[in-house]
């Protein structure tokens, strides 16, 4: 038996399954449980097709370097799928419970009501809806101060991050302690207020939606605008986050970029927020200026320069760009 506390995800959908994966490979056993009451027959099918999709995932992952492929038959054996009878069974033993049902309101209040009664007091309940607010859902689930939102990127068993959002019950030592049991499997998980798109899915409608807009406009094929997003966007954002990549260059270049297009497009969605103008007043250009979103103070610039220059090096590496000089 692993000294690895059980994790349980509620429905074998394909988010369960991918969280089941990444619990299973850092050597959580882990058990889906069935939210629909299923004849024998149909619980094996999805039994069957649950577990087939895991075991392809992780012989993938041995065609990728991540494992041996002997590994593979050992990681499934920790990784099993309980019809809803058996939920109270399953739940009495876990030490941290995942809801991964469709974006449902009432279905989800419904599981995560019962399975809140079922599991003992300290362990923690996280919902990975995308859509809903966790305190839309809180009040379902009893003792809801251990209960939060984990919004996991797809392929769950792949992308790092992971997005915590508490809830206004949530007591502040469950997100402490959720935050440390996924670093503890290797993802990045980070903290933000329980509002509508979380950080990603927010920030990647606006883009993904612009990056339709232009193939509308024929500001170029889509081959070239994801070519674009690939070798520039993309590898940029890879090393210097948004808002340190608003400080590396200044505010108030940003700031004045956003009202030219503003007025050569005709739309508001380019205007500058209220915070770069804020920024701007208090002097706070980014590195500069020693201080912009992030504080620089202290830090030596020129190191740090040359330590992201590096990173970026790398990705050219990564993508066989790095060529040597022409010495005619």
């Amino acid at each position: 038996m692993s000294a690895r506390g059980h994790i349980a995800c509620l429905g074998a959908g394909r988010m369960g399954r991918g969280i089941a994966t990444a619990f299973a490979y850092a050597g959580h056993p882990v058990t889906m449980i069935d939210i629909k009451a299923r004849t024998p027959e149909a619980f094996a099918t999805l039994q069957s097709e649950a577990l087939g999709e895991i075991s392809a995932t992780f012989a993938t992952l041995a065609r990728l370097g991540l494992l041996q492929s002997a590994d593979a038959e050992r990681l499934m054996s920790k990784i099993d799928v309980a019809p809803a009878g058996a939920r109270h069974d399953v739940l009495a033993k876990t030490t941290l419970v995942f809801e991964g049902v469709p974006e449902i309101v009432d279905l989800k209040r419904e599981v995560l009501g019962a399975a809140s009664r079922a599991v003992a007091p300290e362990v923690i309940i996280a919902s990975t809806t995308s859509t809903i607010l966790v305190d839309d859902l809180s009040g379902a689930v009893e003792r809801p101060e251990r209960f939060l939102n984990a919004h996991w990127l797809n392929p769950a068993y792949l992308i790092p991050l992971v997005e915590i959002s508490p809830g206004k019950a949530t007591d502040p030592d469950v997100t402490v302690r959720l935050k440390a049991l996924l670093e503890g499997i290797g993802k990045v998980p980070v903290v933000c207020a329980a509002t509508p798109g979380f950080i990603v899915p927010r920030i990647q409608a606006l883009a993904m939606n612009e990056a339709a807009r232009m193939v509308g406009e024929g500001v170029a094929s889509a081959e070239e605008i994801d070519k674009a997003i690939r070798y520039g966007f993309g590898f940029r954002y890879a090393v210097l986050g948004l808002l340190e990549f608003i400080d590396w260059g200044g505010g108030d270049i940003l700031y004045y970029a956003s009202r030219y297009l503003e007025g050569a497009l005709g739309s508001d969605r380019y205007r500058a927020p209220e915070v770069i103008e804020k920024n701007m007043a208090e002097g706070r250009l980014g590195l500069r200026t020693g201080a912009g979103f992030l504080d620089y103070s202290g830090m030596d610039v020129a190191a740090y320069r040359e330590q992201r220059l590096g990173a970026l090096v790398e990705m050219l590496r990564h993508f066989k760009l790095a060529r040597p000089p022409v010495m005619d």
